[in-house]
This record gives structure tokens, sequence and C-alpha cells, in this order.
């Protein structure tokens, strides 16, 4: 009864081997978008396949990608090639990729923009990063195919411009899969070990696919960090790669590139002919100039009658001589006033005399201050005693002592009319020497102050 049961193992390896033998799934053509992209650290491509209805998982080995000339990236739609398998671990059939194009673009175009937006973002097309070529080139490097036409045309170029440069062919693959890596060691090496004053790099013409070692990444960086200038010469005039944005400057051929390095002994010549007759005609016209000049000086009264003109400066200078005595002498007496004017300044501001004439201000100060003080004291005693003789007239107790009292009610109220007391109250009566306690025995109101 249990040997009909299977093992998910077993149905798993069966459904494999099914999928294996089937011719129809061993090479599929296969078009779709790309997403949940994954670059494995081992190299190894993790993919989604899909279309507007279904999806399947893909894998693309690092063996078969690692000759992509793209970067595939999420949403971008592929073309491609593999076949179907069993990942037994998960029980999931799978597509096994083996190539990949980019769909409605070709991939080598695809990796040509790639690489060069990577690139222009992190500034190797820069102009502030671009070299000036010198002017007149000692020694040139020649980095290409020593076999190529390349070669000799840019060597014959050379020559026929510019025969005294001296040049040094650096060898390099130009075409292939070690290309690249040649091109970029044979740059290091000119920049590092051979003393050139500028590097030509390129080849001649050919097909996207043979001009392709100049689009690799390891090509541009080795540009890019040359310690000399570079020149790209890569084709004809309508190609363009990645060498031509990164060098310092691009020649459209390599012809092209031996005229960019040198200059043309024919123009120099040239040019050294036109100074040379500019110079000539320069110096001329200054002979010109100071035969002329010369002639006027000995037409001159000078060269004509020394003697005369001696004679003449000799009374000009006797003339001169009088006159600077005469304002030697002037400038002598004005400085010698001056110093007598600043010497009696200096005496009449001596310390000495100051203090004397401070002294005696000093002295006249203090008289008139004792004098104010004095004054001032005489007209306060003054003042002082006359406010006392009037105190003294108006003080009661100088009013009793020609006679007169004060009178208190027992209460001490002052008794000012007969009617704050009545009969029989005790009174007290005031006298300048001292007090009377008395009683009322009668009262006599008296009108319009006269007694009865």
């Amino acid at each position: 009864m249990e040997d009909k049961y299977l093992t998910v193992t077993a149905l798993t390896r069966y459904i494999k081997r099914k999928f294996t033998t089937d011719p129809h799934l061993k090479n599929i053509w296969l078009k779709g978008e790309i997403s949940n992209f994954k670059h494995h650290s081992r190299g190894h491509m993790y993919l989604t396949i899909k279309d507007d209805h279904t999806r399947i998982q893909a894998v693309m080995f690092a063996s078969n990608n690692r000759g992509l000339r793209f970067r595939p990236e999420n949403g971008m739609n592929v073309l491609i090639r593999g076949e179907i398998g069993v990942f037994e671990q998960f029980g999931q059939y799978q597509l096994y990729i083996q190539q990949m194009e980019p769909d409605g673009v070709g991939s080598l175009y695809l990796a040509f923009e790639q690489l060069k937006e990577k690139l222009h973002k992190q500034g190797y097309f820069d102009k502030q990063a671009k070299r000036e070529l010198p002017a007149f080139p000692e020694h040139i490097g020649i980095i290409t195919s020593p076999t190529g036409a390349a070669v000799r045309d840019i060597i014959t170029t050379i020559k026929r411009r510019y025969p005294i440069v001296q040049t040094t062919i650096i060898p390099a693959l130009v075409q292939g899969e070690n290309a690249p890596q040649s091109i970029a060691e044979a740059i290091d090496r000119a920049s590092q070990q051979i003393n050139c004053d500028v590097l030509i790099v390129g080849r001649g013409g050919g097909s996207i696919e043979e001009l392709w070692s100049f689009n690799e990444e390891i090509v541009a960086d080795a540009i890019f960090h040359a310690a000399i200038p570079v020149i790209s010469a890569v084709g004809h005039e309508t190609d363009i790669t990645i060498s031509d944005y990164v060098a310092d400057v691009r020649a459209p051929t390599p012809t092209g590139a031996a005229e960019i390095a040198v200059p043309s002994q024919l123009e120099l010549l040239d040019k050294i002919n036109s100074i040379q007759r500019s110079l000539t005609r320069i110096v001329s016209e200054q002979i010109s100039a100071s035969r002329q000049t010369l002639n006027r000086m000995k037409q001159s009264y000078a060269f004509r009658y020394p003697e005369q003109l001696v004679v003449q400066k000799e009374q000009e200078l006797d003339k001169n001589v009088e006159r600077l005595e005469k304002a030697f002498s002037r400038e002598w007496r004005r400085k010698h006033d001056l110093l007598t004017h600043l010497n009696a300044r200096l005496l009449a501001l001596h310390p000495s005399r100051q203090i004397d004439r401070t002294n005696k201000e000093l002295k006249q100060f203090t008289k008139q201050i004792n004098h104010l003080m004095t004054k001032q004291l005489e007209q306060k005693e003054a003042r002082l005693q006359n406010v006392i003789e009037k105190l003294s007239l108006l003080n009661p107790l100088e009013t009793m002592k020609r006679g007169y009292a004060i009178t208190y009610t027992s209460s001490g109220q002052l008794v000012k009319s007969v009617r704050h007391v009545a009969e029989s109250d005790q009174i007290a009566v005031r006298l300048s020497d001292g007090k009377l306690q008395c009683r009322v025995l009668d009262i006599k109101e008296e009108n319009n102050g006269a007694g009865e």
C-alpha cells in the first residue's frame, strides 16, 4: 500500500527529468521586462522576467554574464536565450539565461551610454581636467598596434611636419578580449617609465565591435589618470568612443592626431621668415632713426662751438653757485631765527618759571579766600545777632519779667477770657520766677477792655 506514495524529492526529480529531456525547453527564446534584479557578490544575476500577465524566475550565472556589454536594470526590456529547468530545493521551475540583449537597442550602444553617463557624473569629461598640449614637444609616445596602418600614418605625418621630435612606439593590442587591459597597461607604462611630452592613443577605423576596446572603463581610467596629456585618435571622424571624451584632445583620425601633436615645420619656417623680416625692418628703422639723431647732434651748437659752450656753461655755473650760496645763507638765517624763537619759548615754558608763577597765584587765591571767609563770617554773625534780638522781643519770658503773668485752668488750658473759668475753680498763675495756685473768688467781666 505504501509503495504508491512518492516523496517530494522523488517527484521533484521526476519533473526535473521531464524538463531536461524536453527538447522544446532546452533552447528557449524569450522577451520580457526585468524586475527584482539582484547582482550577487559572487557574480551571479538573479531576476524576474515578466510581461503583462505572468512572470518567471530567472538566473544568469557569472560564467554567462561576464561577457555582457551592458548593465541589466529593473524595467529594462530584454531578449533572452536560455533553458527551462527545475530548482529542486524549492521545487520551482526557472529560466537559466545563457544570452541576453536589450530589446529595441543594441547591447553595445546601451553599454556605451551607461558608461558615458557614469564617467560624466564622476567628472572624467570636465573641461577643468583637460591638460594643454606642449607647443613644441620633444618626445611623443604612440600607443597602437605596431603592424597597423595607423602607426605608419602617424609616424609619416610627424616626420613630415616636425622631424626633430623623438617618437616611441608602445605596442598594444587594439582589438579583442585582451585589448583593453593591454592599452591601459601601455598608458601606465608610458606615464611612469618613458619620458614623453604627450601620448597618442588610437587605431584605424573599423566596426563598433572592433573599436570597442576604447569604450572600456579600464582604458578611460588609464587615460584620465595619465601623468601626461593624451590625444585620442580612434577610427574615422564619425567614430566616437569613450576615450575621445576622456582624453585631453580628440583627433578625428590618427593622421589628425599627428597634426595636432606637432607643429608644421613649413609653418614654423614661414613664421620665422616673417619674424626675421619684421626684425630686419624694425632694426633698419631704428638705424635710420639713430642716424638722423646723430646728424642732428652733429649739427648742434655743442659740437660746432664747443669752446663757446664751455665758457657759457662756466658763467652759468658761477651764477648757479652764487644763487646757491645766497639761498643757503637765507635758509641758515631762517633756521637760526626759528631756533632762537623756539629757545625763547622753551625758556618761557620752563617748569621752574611755571612753578613760581603758580605759587604766586596760589598765595593770591589764598589771601582772597581768607578775606572772603572773614567777610562772610562777620555778615553771618551780624545776621545772627539781629535774629537773637528779634527772638528776645517775642519771648514770653521777657514779657513776664516786666510784670505780666499767664493763667492756666486746672486742666492746663490757657485762660484767655473770664468765660473760661467759674467761681471756686482752681487756676495756676505763671510768673517769670515761679507759679501760683489760686482759687477764683469772684468774676467781673469788662467790656471793650474798660475796667470798672
